[in-house]
């Protein structure tokens, strides 16, 4: 099976635009796992993600629309666009 060069594009554009939903496109801050204990210690598995927003922002000089973390927009590392 032979699969075009344009095709093989597409597919890893597709999964840039769904992967970008809980990771700061600044920072990279993500989803971690890890083990939430109980107060008799019994352990479940839980995640922890980032709080991220859809911003419009200020990028290589033309406004586009970015996933970004609130740290990021509280330090000043994204120029919001208006």
């Amino acid at each position: 099976m032979r699969v075009s060069i344009e095709k093989i594009f597409f597919l890893i554009s597709l999964k840039e635009v769904f992967s970008l939903s809980r990771k700061c496109e600044i920072c990279d801050k993500g989803v971690i796992s890890g083990v939430q204990y109980s107060h008799s210690h019994r352990q479940s598995k839980r995640k922890w993600a980032p709080n991220i927003q859809k911003v419009k922002a200020i990028v290589s000089g033309t406004p586009k629309s970015i996933h970004v973390c609130t740290r990021c927009l509280r330090s000043g590392k994204v120029q919001r666009a208006i």
